[in-house]
């Protein structure tokens, strides 16, 4: 896939960190091997320096703001933020969190979130981790000592939030995170570990919270994916902050349904954790779709009308953050790297998700209505890819259609069918036409 660049986790550079010292958490020169040669196997790029990263990118774009000082940093990340001209007081703020290979400029200069962070004034915090952490530049998301309230990076990005209201007057009651990948992942573990900071996150390509361990079980969480009961994920985010009583944050969910890095199964697992944690079920209230592309939209609605949960399912695309470059009002972003691929312009439905543009966040009294002649989705595939991609379930040698429950016959390479989409993340064998 020409738009592919994994984002993967690997095992902590053996040079010293920055910051204090986490002992005993080096894996070991075979988890060292195993990585490297997944990483080669998955095609990974070289790390590039941050100017060579920014020189790829077909346009100037303002330098991020470094902050050197913001309390304590256990994690040893690294503070940028875009402040825009006029931010108001008590402005909201996003954290950003750029996927592996990639620096915080990079993810500001082609994600668009600046774009709407001057047009519609809040403040946005990009955390950056360096080879020092992780020999590509991932956020440890599968490790204890980073993925756990009070410890590692999440501490660090935690303090960052906390700088951000005793430095430029942010409103702290308006905190949500978003991220790629790895930073998709660490999303996770920033919703999962401090429900009582972020109001809302958006996880781009990522994984549930308290999906893998250490090295070997990540690279299963990406592919082919775990598949877990909602209460049995919601448990492990529940884990992470024990006793804590609510409310959850709001999670928007973005997935390519082409993504053979995270494969697409992730994006139903991370539905079943949140809208379990909401207490709702996994057949969604609202469905649509969304321009340019057809992005399938299915929304999760809380008993008072809010969406609780949303997955985008972007069509055509690999591993990757959606943009759609232009100067229009719903176009963002650049395409200057492969971690950028362009169809729709995420950061703006993010940024409205979040309730940041102006817009009325709560439906109207009548819900919307699916138009009649949406056509669904259909998938032809092996057994085999069918269930790597998360359309359906393998036990006792046997597949079976996530949602219906059909059986597809014996999961192998040689046993092919085609699946119908309909509402999005329910798969049935097309029995007639199917588009």
């Amino acid at each position: 896939m020409p738009y592919v660049t994994p984002s993967h986790p690997a095992p902590p550079a053996p040079a010293a960190r920055t910051g204090r010292p986490r002992g005993g958490r080096p894996l070991g020169r075979l988890a060292a091997a195993l990585a490297a040669a997944v990483t080669l196997a998955m095609g990974a790029v070289p790390v590039a320096p941050a100017t060579e990263a920014r020189a790829a990118v077909p346009r100037a774009a303002a330098a991020l703001e470094r902050v050197t000082d913001f309390g304590a940093n256990p994690g040893a990340l690294t503070m940028y933020v875009h402040r825009p001209a006029a931010l108001p007081a008590n402005a909201p703020v996003v954290v950003a969190l750029h996927g592996c290979t990639q620096n915080a400029q990079l993810y500001a200069d082609n994600s668009g979130l600046d774009t709407f962070a001057d047009r519609h004034g809040f403040l946005v915090v990009y955390a950056e981790t360096t080879t020092a952490n992780n020999a590509n530049k991932c956020f440890n998301w599968f490790q204890t000592g980073d993925n756990r309230r009070g410890r590692g990076e999440a501490a660090s990005i935690r303090q960052m939030v906390a700088h951000a209201t005793s430095a430029y007057g942010t409103d702290p009651a308006r905190v949500q995170v978003t991220g790629l990948s790895a930073g998709g992942a660490m999303t996770s573990v920033m919703l999962a570990a401090y429900p009582d900071v972020f109001t809302a996150g958006a996880v781009v390509a990522g994984i549930p919270y308290g999906c893998g361990a250490d090295v070997v079980s990540a690279f299963g969480c990406m592919s082919p994916g775990v598949d877990r009961t909602p209460a049995a994920w919601a448990q492990a985010v529940r884990d992470a902050h024990p006793g804590y009583a609510g409310p959850w944050p709001r999670v928007a969910i973005w997935h390519g349904d082409n993504d053979p890095t995270v494969v697409p199964r992730n994006a139903d697992e991370l539905r079943d954790q949140w809208t379990a944690l909401h207490g709702l079920g996994q057949t969604p209230d609202r469905t649509s779709t969304l321009a340019p592309d057809n992005t399938r939209r299915s929304e999760y609605v809380t008993a008072g009308g809010r969406t609780a949960v949303e997955v985008n399912r972007v069509p055509g695309i690999g591993h990757g953050t959606p943009v759609a470059p232009g100067t229009g009002p719903q176009q963002c972003g650049a395409t200057g790297t492969q971690h950028f691929i362009a169809s729709i312009c995420s950061s703006y439905w993010i940024t409205r998700f979040f309730g940041l543009d102006g817009s009325v966040t709560e439906p109207p009294t009548e819900p919307p209505v699916d138009p009649p002649t949406e056509p669904a989705a259909c998938w032809t595939a092996s057994n085999y890819e069918h269930v790597r991609a998360g359309r359906a379930t393998t036990t006792g040698g046997y597949a079976y259609a996530k949602g219906s429950g059909q059986n597809l016959g014996l999961y192998n390479t040689f046993v092919t069918r085609t699946l119908k989409e309909t509402p999005p993340g329910h798969y049935t064998i097309a029995t007639g036409s199917c588009p």
